[in-house]
């Protein structure tokens, strides 16, 4: 059976296409000898791995968990006859890091990037109706400081909040065949207060005689169609009848379907969705579809005891919400990974509010080689997923510091959040989540205090200092934003382990703080810290840390393995505790 055999790519749904997951060959290039040895004209290597998983996880069937800087996958690929007239296409759904593709020993596209989709065309390459040899080169050197790594460990074991790494390919990789005037990509813009869906077109090509038909359904019930010349990058407006909102306690969603025509010729279909919802700051306060709203997020890493980073199949994606949810969450800040599109989907079909972030730890952003792979690949990311409703917060950074150069810091900030408006200006941009802001539409700290008293004093504003603030001394001032606590608790409990000091090894059950001594302590602990969070009045919303454990780091409400660790309906009690 193939691993992972769902369509990846919900939002923009195209037949025909071919699952290239499965077994592959593979070879770790520990020398980096590889193209110096040409394995880019290799016919098969002697190890096999199952992609999408990576070398590192028991799903891939390698298992090697030391570094490797670089590594080759090998498969015959099978271009079918009646893909003649089309351009094929491979996608990759994510690439750890730097890759090369090569058909037959010729190369066809190179990217770099960790965590964001890309696509190579390689119709000129081959022939439909043959089979080919497809060679691709992975480098990945997460100790370098110039690419994102987030929380793989820059150590060889894993330790704290650093974790196993991921290498190589990670997300589906598949075939796609579409005609050379079908479309590129479409950007859905909802526009809540006109009661609109605006669609903005990009097209392979384009012909006099293009049009685009959109049919926008609201379950069975074609509720707008409307038709329009095919120009590329011009908007196109459609009003539903009867519109419905999108929101966490009715996540309705329309189906949309886009159909590219030259003349009377259908060239393109393609099937996608959309949510007509809206997001805004009013003063201090975060609202949606016009309404304030308090945010209660989890932190959600998106690791998995078998798979690292891929989750073991689409359930196990579903899974993480609803667990998230019947803890009481209404959403999760996606922490230090970029997360596959099926989870996206999952979150806007369920009404799940999230934070999308990038994996930007490791990074030195004093360095100008780092700040460029940074955005690059930040850019990527917004544009492929900025169509998600449930999406409702840019994080491009996460706890930076100034390292050597402060000003090149500043400046890597401040061109993340103008580039993320730029490409996306409907939504909040959180410049750094905890620190260092520079430019932010949101205020968030970071506070793991643990005695609730101590927290809800640290959190309580004075007249000379303002609110709490991570670095006063190098933070932008505080100007009324919206201020959230999106990272707090991380209370590390193992019922089978509890330490008998902070000085026992915390490379065994790691947490903040110190471990309580007993379920009840436990719970005594997280109610306070939830209430001293909710008595402040000039915060919006929290993020607790975290879902689950990963690996070392034990204070997720959920084990590893997604195993109760609590009394659930508890937990959910004090998650979903009023404001006072």
């Amino acid at each position: 059976m193939t691993p992972r055999p769902e369509y990846p790519r919900p939002q923009f749904r195209r037949e025909p296409w071919i699952n290239l997951n499965g077994t592959w060959t593979c070879e770790l290039d520990f020398g980096k000898s590889g193209i110096d040895r040409k394995l880019m004209l290799s016919r098969g290597f002697d190890r096999e791995i199952t992609v999408p998983f990576c070398p590192e996880s028991r799903l891939s069937g390698v298992g090697h968990t030391d570094f490797i800087e670089m590594m080759w996958y090998h498969r015959i690929i099978e271009i079918p006859f009646g893909w003649s007239s089309r351009r094929v296409l491979l996608n990759f759904g994510a690439v750890d890091y730097e890759c090369e593709a090569f058909v037959d020993g010729a190369s066809v596209g190179r990217h770099w990037g960790g965590t964001s989709s890309f696509s190579f065309d390689i119709t000129d390459s081959v022939t439909p109706g043959s089979a080919h040899h497809l060679v691709l080169m992975v480098r990945d050197d997460v100790r370098s400081g110039r690419q994102p790594g987030g929380k793989q460990s820059r150590n060889y074991a894993s330790a704290g909040c650093h974790y196993t790494r991921t290498t190589g390919i990670w997300q589906t990789v598949w075939l796609e065949a579409v005609d050379p005037r079908g479309l590129r990509s479409v950007h859905i813009i909802p526009d809540l207060d006109s009661s609109r869906l605006i669609f903005i077109p990009r097209y392979r090509s384009v012909a006099r005689n293009s049009r685009l038909e959109i049919e926008v359904k609201s379950g069975s019930t074609v509720v707008a169609r409307v038709e329009a010349r095919a120009v590329d990058g011009v908007p196109v407006s459609v009003e539903p009848a009867s519109p419905r909102t999108w929101a966490p306690e009715d996540p309705h969603l329309y189906d949309v379907e886009f159909s590219v025509y030259d003349g009377e010729t259908l060239v393109d279909k393609v099937r996608s969705y959309a949510g007509l919802r809206k997001i805004h700051i009013e003063g201090n306060r975060v609202y949606l579809n016009n309404s304030p709203f308090y945010q209660r997020l989890v932190l959600d890493q998106g690791y998995y005891p078998d798979g690292i980073w891929t989750a073991p199949s689409d359930e196990a994606l579903r899974k993480d919400i609803e667990l998230a949810s019947a803890a009481g969450f209404n959403g999760a800040r996606l922490h230090q990974k970029v997360f596959e599109e099926r989870f996206h989907y999952w979150a806007d079909r369920l009404g799940y509010l999230t934070w999308g972030e990038s994996s930007s730890w490791g990074l030195d952003l004093s360095t100008a080689q780092a700040a460029r792979n940074f955005l690059s690949e930040w850019r990527e990311i917004v544009v492929r997923d900025r169509n998600h409703p449930s999406i409702i917060a840019w994080s491009p950074l996460n706890e930076t510091w100034q390292h050597a150069g402060a000003r090149q810091h500043g400046r890597v900030h401040i061109d993340a959040y103008d580039l993320t408006h730029s490409l996306d200006p409907t939504r909040p941009v959180n410049d750094a989540s905890g620190y260092i802001h520079y430019l932010t539409d949101l205020y968030t700290v970071h506070n793991y205090t643990q005695d609730p008293e101590e927290l809800r004093g640290a959190l309580d504003p004075d007249r000379e200092g303002g609110v709490f603030r991570n670095f006063p001394e190098l933070d932008a001032p505080y100007a009324g934003q919206p201020y959230i606590i999106d990272e707090f608790g991380g209370i590390g409990w193992n019922p089978e382990y509890v330490p008998a000091s902070s000085e026992t090894d915390r490379s065994v059950s790691w947490g903040y703080g110190d471990s309580p001594r007993s379920f009840d302590e436990f719970y005594a602990r997280l109610e306070g810290q939830l209430r001293a969070v909710l008595s402040a009045a000039h915060v919006c919303g929290f993020c607790y840390t975290q879902l689950t454990d990963v690996e070392q780091e034990q204070n997720g409400i959920y084990f590893y393995d997604r195993g109760a660790k609590f009394d659930m309906d508890r937990i959910r009690a004090i998650f979903r505790l009023e404001r006072s």
